[in-house]
C-alpha cells in the first residue's frame, strides 16, 4: 500500500521532463541533499508497512522539483542491483560562473576535492557528489 499523494503540478499545462536516480537505501537523504543545494519542493512516496530486507520503509518515488532542476528518484533498484558507471553525468547548464561556483561548494562530496585552479575559465567541468552521482556543471559563456 503506497503512503503520500498523487503527484501534482501546480502548472499542470506544462509537460516537465527530468532525471530519474536509483540510490540503495538513501533516496530521501539524497534528495534532501539536493533540496538544500537547489531549493524547490520535495514530495516522497513510500510504503506504509516496513518491507522485508529494507532497514527501514524505502522510496518508491521522490521527486525534488525546483527551476533549475527537476529530480526523481527511487530505493526500489533493479534485479541487476545498482551499478555506478561514468557513462551517465547530469548535465546543468549554469546562469553564470557565481552560481556554478556556489553549487560545486555545494554539491561537491565532503571526500572529494575540487581543483579550484582555473575552472573559472573553463565553460564545462565535472564534480562528483556524495551519492556518486557526476555533475557536468556548464556555463554559456567564460567572462
Amino acid at each position: 500500500m503506497l503512503n503520500g499523494n498523487t503527484m501534482l503540478f501546480k502548472n499542470t499545462n506544462k509537460l516537465v521532463s527530468g532525471i530519474f536516480l536509483t540510490f540503495s537505501g538513501n533516496c530521501k537523504e539524497a534528495l534532501t541533499f539536493y533540496h538544500s543545494c537547489f531549493g524547490g519542493t520535495l514530495h516522497f512516496d513510500t510504503f506504509t508497512n516496513q518491507l522485508q530486507d529494507f532497514p527501514k520503509n524505502p522510496v518508491i518515488f521522490g521527486s525534488l522539483i525546483s527551476k533549475d532542476i527537476v529530480i526523481h528518484g527511487s530505493d526500489l533498484v533493479a534485479d541487476e542491483g545498482r551499478i555506478i558507471g561514468n557513462y551517465l553525468s547530469v548535465f546543468l547548464m549554469c546562469e553564470n560562473v557565481v552560481y556554478r561556483n556556489l553549487l560545486v561548494e555545494k554539491l561537491a562530496s565532503s571526500h572529494y576535492h575540487f581543483p579550484k585552479r582555473h575552472h573559472d575559465l573553463q565553460k564545462l567541468i565535472e564534480i562528483s557528489d556524495a551519492y556518486d552521482v557526476k555533475w557536468l556543471l556548464a556555463i554559456s559563456s567564460v567572462m
